[in-house]
């Protein structure tokens, strides 16, 4: 019989190229060798509508995307991900990873496209009606090495990756000061280390996580914030 608890909501989160996919892939394997039900995901994507999404704001020749619409379509993705796939999963107590989450929206259009962070925060929780992982992995990438890794063996670099170093490098902070402010649900590691010792490092935070009780912190219901803009001047104002 398998091992089964309550549902556990591990997002993985850092700049383009840090390994977010390769690490995932890792601990699901690790985690189902060990008799857990793991369901691996990814943003922006998911979901039917989420990678019709995912195509239309990531490839190039989709005409201008400006910042705030960039922004409302990640939110769309998510609010989808949420809804149909990330919940239902947690309810049947499955492990679900998810390759980005809300973290990326705030670093990437609150931070890099400069619409802010508050209010990029608060419009993907109503999206996604409150729901947070229990654990953030951090994999810092510095934008360089970033750029080096994801263009080896790659055609092209999509609209976002395209982004010059210095939007990179706005995102890579905002990500730190994200950690920063919430210490004990983040594991922040250097990207740049052995995917082994990445791999270990994750497995064994994971493994204190799994020890713990979380029963009652599981899809416990959240008051619903406000729709950003609703009361101000709008998003990124």
């Amino acid at each position: 019989m398998k091992k089964q608890r309550a549902g556990v909501f591990i997002a993985f989160e850092g700049g383009d190229g840090a390994g977010k996919s390769t690490q995932a892939a890792r601990l699901a394997a690790a985690l189902e060798s060990r008799g857990y039900t793991v369901l691996r995901t990814r943003e922006p994507g998911g979901t039917p509508i989420g990678e019709k999404l995912r195509s239309l704001v990531l490839d190039h020749g989709n005409g201008e995307i400006d910042a705030h619409t960039e922004a409302l379509i990640f939110a769309a993705s998510r609010a989808a991900h949420a809804t149909q796939v990330i919940r239902p999963a947690l309810g049947r107590g499955e492990i679900v990873l998810t390759d980005r989450y809300i973290d990326s929206s705030v670093a990437y259009q609150g931070a890099g496209r400069s619409l802010g962070q508050d209010v990029v925060r608060s419009l993907n929780e109503w999206a996604t009606s409150g729901l947070r992982p229990h654990l953030t992995v951090l994999l810092d990438v510095d934008p360089q090495l970033g750029r080096r890794r994801r263009t080896v063996g790659q055609a092209a670099e999509d609209r976002m990756e395209s982004e010059a170093d210095e939007f990179h490098d706005r995102i890579r902070a905002a990500f730190l000061d994200l950690a920063a402010s919430r210490p004990a649900s983040y594991l922040v590691l250097p990207a740049k280390l052995p995917v082994d010792e990445l791999a270990a490092q994750i497995l064994a935070r994971v493994g204190t996580l799994l020890d713990v009780s979380i029963a009652a912190e599981t899809q416990r219901a959240e008051p619903q914030p406000a729709v950003p803009g609703a009361a101000t001047d709008g998003a990124g104002s």
